[in-house]
């Protein structure tokens, strides 16, 4: 019993051992500065720079504000990373617990006929007063615990912790994908819904001009030909938007499922362009002696989101990355994500190392037993227990060392996905910042390019009235600018959604 005894304070003396490595945060290698840096400093916003936690607030967009507050409340995949957390969570409590000592209460009663056949039945029935028919009652309290002698108990909670945190970062990736998707979104809604307005001036504005050849046919001065070139030239604008108008329902569509709601729920508060938008005067100018209707510029019965008014140019804020690529470590809820899962790998290895060493588990009962009720709750039904249990494999023909392997290989895969994932962090943004800066450059030669044409056009449409240039080169003014004024609300758009996916690059949003 002392033997038994020095042995197990010595395995006590243990307990709480590490054995596995210990855990120290990879070193990232990442610039000082993003090379793009120089570009983004250069941009001339209109807006102030956002926090980057409400980065959509910058754009000064009441519409884009509601419709966030409505993702953060009713997406379905955020609503589904918030169960996952609680899963994770509840499962790192589940491993804490296993550190502690377990304890139950237990109670029983039995009733049964002796049979007189058995051993103990022939014996027992040869004394006088037997009675084949006996209760026994049973009623005990007990607990055990398992000592954490090589610290493979605390290693599994550190690492269902870790993935706990993991969790929840992946919980806030979502949040900032499903911001980002939104708004993404919704600059699309708006893309569209500009270059219908576009695409319906242009109809009127070459069906006025169709109405000035027929006019000039029946009078001799035009061919039927020249007819035949306008009309071509309606059509073609015409042409132009069904795409846009597909365009326009799906990402209305995406939007309402980003919401949480069935597609068209939310469609109408869309249907309109946002306040303050005027037509544009260049597009809107009639010609002189033509009449005022737009041919072919009414848009089918039941169009959603949007209306013949030119809406305003969207306005992108001022983009702060002064902090540099070190701050994606602490953003970026992909890294956050997969940092925490390479240090739940690494506490993985120090658990499958602890079945090297002995489990002990100590376990004590206090316990009832009686044959009747009456001398259940007397001292001599008590009948206590204490017991020490130890389990060491002995040989298990390489299982160990498998589980060992296998929990490396898992820590230096998740090692090279935190790698990875830094180096995509930074990607992410650089890309995103070039993209934003270029579309930019791109928009200011497109505003030039425009105004080109609009003289153009003007130009040629007073010279053809005066009879000096042939309707073609009318015609060839007018689709050009058509094209150009397309080409540049698509690319306001584009600059938008740029500006979007910069601040999701950067970790905003949460």
């Amino acid at each position: 019993m002392r033997l038994a005894s020095a042995g197990l304070l010595a395995l006590t003396a243990l307990t709480g051992c590490a054995t596995g490595p210990a855990y120290q945060r990879p070193d990232a290698s990442l610039a000082a500065a993003y090379h793009s840096s120089g570009a983004l400093a250069e941009r001339q916003a209109t807006l102030p720079a956002p926090a980057l936690d409400a980065w959509w607030n910058g754009f000064d967009d009441p519409a884009l504000q509601r419709i966030v507050a409505r993702v953060l409340a009713q997406n379905l995949d955020l609503a589904a990373a918030m169960a996952r957390v609680d899963q994770a969570r509840a499962a790192a409590r589940m491993a804490d617990a296993r550190l502690l000592p377990e304890g139950g209460v237990s109670a029983s009663v039995a009733h049964q006929r002796q049979s007189v056949n058995s051993p103990i039945g022939k014996i027992a029935s040869s004394f006088p007063g037997y009675n084949r028919e006996q209760s026994i009652y049973d009623a005990g309290l007990g607990a055990s615990w398992e000592l954490d002698v090589a610290g493979g108990l605390r290693d599994g909670a550190q690492a269902a912790s870790a993935e706990a945190q993991a969790a929840e970062a992946d919980r806030l990736g979502v949040r900032v994908s499903v911001t980002a998707e939104a708004a993404d979104a919704y600059f699309r809604v708006r893309g569209a819904q500009r270059r219908i307005a576009l695409a319906q001036e242009q109809i009127a504005n070459n069906g006025r001009l169709l109405e000035l050849v027929r006019l000039r046919l029946a009078d001799g001065l035009a061919s039927s030909r020249e007819s035949a070139q306008a009309e071509a030239l309606v059509a073609q604008a015409r042409a132009t938007v069904p795409p846009l108008r597909i365009e326009l329902e799906v990402q209305l569509n995406r939007l309402d499922v980003l919401m949480g709601a069935a597609p068209g729920t939310y469609a109408a508060e869309l249907a309109t362009t946002a306040a303050g938008a005027s037509v544009a005067a260049d597009a809107a100018t009639p010609i002189a002696g033509q009449p005022d209707a737009m041919v072919g510029a009414t848009p089918p019965a039941g169009a959603r989101g949007e209306n013949a008014t030119v809406a305003p140019e969207t306005r992108v804020p001022a983009i702060e990355l002064s902090q540099g690529p070190a701050d994606l470590l602490r953003r970026r809820p992909d890294v956050i994500a997969a940092e925490r899962r390479l240090a739940a790998s690494n506490a993985q290895i120090g658990a499958a190392m602890s079945e090297y060493y002995p489990k002990v588990t100590l376990s004590a009962l206090l316990g009832l037993s009686s044959l009747g009720a009456n001398g259940l709750l007397s001292a001599a039904s008590l009948q206590p227990q204490v017991a020490a249990g130890l389990r060491w494999r002995l040989f298990d023909f390489g299982r160990i060392d498998a589980d060992v392997a296998r929990a490396r290989g898992a820590n230096a895969e998740a090692l090279a996905a935190y790698r990875k994932a830094v180096l995509r962090a930074a990607e992410d943004v650089e890309n995103a910042v070039i993209t934003l800066t270029q579309l930019e450059a791109q928009h200011a030669e497109l505003s030039d390019e425009v105004d080109a044409h609009i003289r153009a056009r003007d130009a040629s449409e007073l010279a053809y009235k005066g009879g000096a240039v042939s309707l073609y080169e009318v015609l060839e003014e007018q689709r050009q600018l058509l094209a150009s004024r397309d080409q540049m609300a698509r690319v306001n758009a584009d600059n938008a959604r740029a500006a979007v996916a910069t601040f999701r690059a950067a970790g905003g949003g949460w």
